[in-house]
């Protein structure tokens, strides 16, 4: 892969969002977007059920995984413990701005010690089979975006850390919820710009209200990829463009139709587990976004896919009703 791949274009990680049955789902649409795990903390991992915790589909790849700590020797012996499991990055979350990570003492509250970062990742580094790299704010409550920002990669980077994915708002741990610090605080784009152009030796990654793939490939003229968030999980369908518009492989286009059929064989094969169906659609409710009917496919899916025994029954009622709605409308 060249520099700019894998991260030309990359699915954040999100917390509740991004378990593995929305990462199958997603790469049912893409083949070449970076997926990303959600944060796991190095405790989490060293300490409890690290086949849930970490396993995942080999059909993900490429796919990293996102830890969450602040204790060197913690994350070097979590990173150990996931190479096992053959992940393609180890990325470290210094973004995050929620009150459990800031008891924590990791996350976005980690900006403001960047020596810290910098033993952290020289830790993960000496045992990492891949570069491991850092997913950052632009600053956090007062400090100065542009100076703080380029301390903070300037000393991170002695790591040996050269990939840095940058969202471009301040996180503020005061005043503002987790919610809101992914909306209120203003977006700066130009600082992450400008990042790239002082560190030309780094892969900087853009992140941060990015909503079409038009944002996107403007991003990229600036920097060395993107990552994408809630567009791509509440609006699925953007990503069935990614292989050919980021990475310009022309392969057939995929319907909503095509990729909800694919999925039929991965929901099987997890009901046959245990799985519920819930667990699996909720990430598919964006589907068919925009399109004739899509409310009654997201409340059956919503309603009926949670309750105790439900199958591909309720699966195919939903899809049979969008597809009642286009053969409507090409009747029409």
């Amino acid at each position: 892969m060249t520099k700019t791949e894998p991260h030309k274009f990359s699915i954040a990680p999100m917390m509740e969002w991004t378990d593995r049955h929305c990462r199958f789902f997603h790469r049912t649409i893409t083949e070449r977007a970076l997926l990303y795990t959600e944060m796991v903390t190095a405790d989490a991992i060293i300490h409890g059920d690290t086949e849930r915790l970490l396993g995942f589909s080999e059909a993900e790849h490429p796919v990293a995984l996102q830890l969450g700590g602040s204790d060197p020797e913690k994350l070097q012996q979590a990173t150990q413990i996931a190479n096992e499991f053959g992940y393609d990055e180890v990325n470290l979350n210094i973004g995050c701005p929620s009150d459990r990570v800031q008891n924590g003492s990791f996350g976005a509250c980690l900006m403001r010690e960047p020596e810290l970062v910098r033993e952290c990742m020289t830790a993960i580094g000496e045992v990492s089979e891949k570069p491991p790299t850092v997913k950052c704010r632009i600053g956090v409550d007062e400090m100065d975006d542009d100076e703080g920002l380029q301390n903070f990669v300037g000393i991170v980077k002695g790591s040996g850390v050269n990939t840095f994915i940058v969202h471009a708002r301040k996180a503020w741990l005061q005043g503002l919820s987790p919610k809101q610090n992914r909306e209120v605080p203003p977006l700066n784009y130009e600082r992450v710009y400008k990042l790239k152009a002082d560190h030309p030796e780094l892969t900087i990654i853009i992140n941060g209200g990015i909503e079409t793939l038009e944002q996107a490939s403007e991003h990229l003229a600036h920097t060395d990829g993107v990552m994408m968030g809630r567009a791509a999980y509440h609006t699925p369908y953007i990503l069935e463009r990614v292989d050919k518009r980021m990475f310009f492989e022309y392969t057939d286009k995929k319907s909503r139709f095509d990729i909800a059929e694919a999925m039929i064989p991965y929901i099987e094969r997890e009901l046959d587990k245990g799985t519920r169906l819930h667990q699996i659609t909720r990430h598919m409710l964006g589907l068919f976004h925009g399109e004739p009917n899509a409310r009654m496919y997201r409340r059956i899916l919503s309603t009926e896919a949670n309750k105790e025994g439900a199958g591909l029954e309720v699966y195919n009622a939903a899809l049979d009703c969008m597809r009642h709605s286009q053969d409507q409308e090409l009747a029409s």
